[in-house]
């Protein structure tokens, strides 16, 4: 289906015509040198490009007043003083003779992205707008903002393409308060915004930017905000708010479309971020996005004022969209203790709006958004951490250019049964070359004892060898149907790990024994989700999580996924991952495919999936998933099981101290403090 990507140059047309230090970093480059990165990485060419329209009168009143509008429309005709006067009314903007022509193609273009997705022209896609829209209101430009382009998108999806639920995910890092305030009474618009604060004391600088602006009457839950306290948050820090916050609520939620406020001034070496995520993290955040309303994702350009960082950012967001393998962010050390306190508080803030995060821990004591940075020291200490934080603040951030991403040359490939069908898009696979003796006596030593098991030997060398494509990257990833999946696991494990430094993610899917000396040296973590008891483990890398239902439980499966699977994941870092469904597992199909799709985050998306022989219903579904398709949508999901809530929080607890990415609340002492 493709990916769209809307650009004008028009949109370039415009810019501040006089001195304003607020406004001087909001410059025409930021969208030519965005378009120029992917044009100059064969993006530009890979993509869908759609026709940027202006967006009609009608559509512009669905987020704002006629009033503004009709002042809005006047401003082509003023003089430059006239310009000035008018920009003064408003906040942290400016206005030229054609910028309203601008803010038209601006809101056009994201009314176009979510026409050409909704209509099925393209599977997803993104908007390279100016100007940006999120802190525009009702009748008030602000914050470069002139239209609310993605209000009016989600507004508009609701009206002409009857959508029932749309999530906004804006990771901007200056709170939206125009979307907020547009939807902050609306339960079929979740908004979810993570933004610098620094307890009111960074811009908007508002009270309702706080973690516990949670929404209004009907919408009471809908608004989730996550305030950064501390510049300097890392990729760790944005990946812990994604698995411990939006991804559980947003599972719940259940959206048929995504949109997002795509601000890159979030990313390291901004202005006004003062963050330290690297642009290669962007590429996690669009992937886990990518399998919520089966696919159906819009990102629309917001900030950025780095133009270095914007442009990397951007290419890392288009290529996921396009598909291709992310590559694993640097620096997974584990968030530090002002980012736990806010996802401490956030979950805390919606836990009586959200059956995930019921179990979440109470606010803490100290009221974290009030707690000003005043120390024994007084006023004069203060200035003085105020003057050290703008010294450094100012010093130049060195960030190294993402690697280059290399889609490997065969997708998918799948090791079957000559009376299985290979699906359409897999490459058929068996091994053309002859193993090394020493590799088959091993086999034949430790898996086939009888001479007879030439079929079985032919299946796991075919294995060996599909695994080693994938580590030389001439293959992304693959699945088999074996005669027994855990001889085949073992085979595989034992072969990979045997190299000091590779690291395989073992995910078995249902019951069945795992021999626990396969993760004696840390190159194997195993996490292990059915309905079996077992006792207590005491190895940090074999991990067994029990659900009162089993694996047939979505809701308690999406527990232990965000919970524990994904952060494990992300702080392993391995070369290869695993997914063994083993026989009976009673998964869901669906829950199936969400799953492999999001594995395919890690390991630069080298996953093998290993399948009973008599599962090959699967095949099709599981080939889907690999391919990159987008999984089918989860129902609304009910409560999971009390039972399931306490597991899934006591292997938690247990593991943190290893695993920092598994904290949900800043320790008490330990690593402190920052990054």
């Amino acid at each position: 289906m493709g990916t769209a990507l809307i650009y004008d140059e028009e949109m370039t047309k415009y810019k501040l015509l006089w001195v304003d230090p607020a406004c001087k970093i909001e410059v025409p480059e930021r969208l030519t040198v965005s378009h120029e990165a992917l044009v100059r990485n064969g993006l530009a060419d890979r993509c869908v490009s759609i026709a940027v329209r202006e967006a009609t009168d009608a559509e512009i009143l669905l987020a704002h007043s006629e009033e503004y509008l009709e002042a809005v429309k006047k401003t082509p005709h003023m003089t430059l003083e006239d310009l000035k006067e008018f920009t003064l009314q408003y906040g942290d903007v400016y206005f030229h003779p054609n910028i309203y022509r601008c803010a038209k193609l601006a809101a056009g273009a994201a009314l176009q992205l979510v026409d050409s997705v909704m209509t099925g022209k393209v599977r997803n896609g993104m908007a390279l707008v100016r100007p940006p829209g999120h802190h525009s209101m009702r009748s008030a430009a602000n914050g470069f903002c002139v239209f609310n382009n993605v209000a009016i998108a989600a507004r508009y999806a609701k009206q002409k393409h009857g959508v029932q639920r749309v999530l906004i995910v804006d990771w901007d890092i200056h709170h939206g308060q125009g979307v907020q305030y547009c939807f902050e009474d609306d339960p079929s618009v979740l908004y979810f915004s993570w933004h610098r604060y620094e307890h009111q004391k960074f811009w908007p600088q508002l009270r309702e930017s706080d973690y516990d602006s949670v929404g209004k009457e009907k919408g009471a839950g809908f608004n989730i905000n996550v305030p950064w306290n501390k510049v300097g948050m890392d990729n760790s820090d944005y990946l812990s708010v994604f698995c411990h916050v939006l991804l559980p609520v947003a599972y719940e939620f259940c959206p048929d479309l995504v949109l997002v406020c795509a601000g890159f001034d979030s990313a390291i070496g901004d202005p006004e971020g003062e963050m330290c995520a690297t642009p290669d993290v962007f590429a996690h955040l669009t992937h886990l996005l990518m399998n919520l309303a089966g696919g159906k994702l819009c990102a629309v350009l917001e900030g950025g004022y780095n133009l270095t960082s914007l442009a990397q950012s951007v290419c890392q967001t288009v290529q996921t969209l396009l598909g291709d393998p992310v590559l694993q962010p640097a620096n997974l050390s584990g968030p530090c203790k002002s980012a736990l306190e806010s996802v401490h508080c956030s979950r805390s803030a919606h836990r009586q709006y959200w059956s995930c995060l019921k179990h979440a821990a109470d606010l803490p004591t100290v009221d974290i958004s009030n707690k000003h940075i005043r120390l024994s020291g007084g006023e004069e200490e203060e200035e003085r951490m105020e003057k050290e934080k703008a010294e450094k603040s100012t010093e130049e951030k060195v960030w190294a250019e993402p690697p280059k991403r290399v889609p490997p040359p065969v997708r998918c490939a799948a090791v079957l049964p000559d009376d299985v069908t290979c699906p359409d898009g897999c490459k058929r696979f068996s091994s053309s070359e002859d193993l090394d003796p020493l590799i088959v006596s091993k086999l034949r030593e430790n898996f086939l004892k009888d001479a007879d098991d030439c079929d079985d030997l032919t299946a796991l060398s075919s294995l060996i060898t599909l695994t080693e494509n994938m580590q030389r990257n001439e293959i992304c990833n693959g699945l088999a149907l074996v005669s027994d999946v855990t001889m085949a696991m073992m085979c595989v494990i034992q072969h990979v790990a045997a190299a000091p430094s590779n690291r395989v993610l073992v995910v078995c899917v249902g019951s069945g024994k795992v021999p626990s000396h396969v993760t004696e040296d840390g190159r194997t973590l195993v996490v292990q989700i059915s309905s079996e008891e077992t006792k207590e483990q005491t190895c940090k890398y074999h991990i067994s999580v029990t659900l009162k239902k089993g694996c047939s439980d979505t809701s308690g499966f999406i527990q232990a996924m965000f919970g524990l699977l994904l952060p494990l994941g992300y702080e392993y870092d391995p070369n290869l991952v695993l997914l063994v469904r083993m026989p009976g597992s009673k998964v869901r199909d669906s829950m199936w495919q969400q799953l492999t799709g999001l594995l395919q985050g890690f390991a630069q998306g080298h996953a093998l999936v290993l399948m009973q022989e008599d599962e090959k219903a699967c095949v099709g579904p599981t080939a889907s998933s690999l391919l990159g398709d987008p999984a089918p949508s989860l129902e609304p999901l009910q409560a999971p099981l009390p039972e399931d809530v306490e597991a899934v929080e006591r292997l938690r607890h247990r593991l943190q101290a290893d695993w920092k990415l598994l904290q949900t609340t800043a320790p008490e002492s330990g690593r402190g403090d920052e990054h």
